[in-house]
């Protein structure tokens, strides 16, 4: 009998429909920071990851309603912060400032950003109790 082998996924990725695939293909380089080719939009060697797929209908194109399309997450809110300014000063175009919400364990802070489509991303990075 074969033993099972247990298969660790290394990365995904999210696969967006945009309007204009070279409009959203420049705003995910110029203000995400993402390398981006004909394939995908990736960070962080795909830390944050998207396959960007001209919409042949722009019907099909559905973010998300009140939530995240995307959600990244970062070591600590120094980085956040600082994640936070680059993507601002980059033009981001912000949905929710840094914020911060404690439970029993810690705290948790997080900000979101759109794309030119209305798909929110989401950032995130918590602080636990000592």
């Amino acid at each position: 009998m074969t033993e099972k082998i247990k298969v660790k996924i290394e990365n995904s990725l999210t696969v967006l429909l945009v309007s204009e695939l070279e409009k959203s293909k420049k705003y995910y380089e110029d203000v995400l920071g993402c390398e981006v080719n004909e394939h995908w939009a990736i960070r962080d060697d795909f830390g944050l990851g998207f396959k960007l797929i001209q919409a042949k209908d722009l019907n099909d194109i559905r973010p998300n309603k009140g939530t995240w399309n995307t959600y990244a997450y970062v070591n600590n809110h120094t980085e956040l912060d600082a994640l936070f300014d680059e993507l601002k000063t980059n033009g981001a175009i912000i949905v929710s400032e840094p914020n911060l919400t404690e439970f029993d364990w810690g705290v948790w802070k997080e900000f979101s950003i759109r794309d030119l489509d209305g798909y929110v991303i989401g950032f995130g990075s918590g602080n636990k109790n000592n």
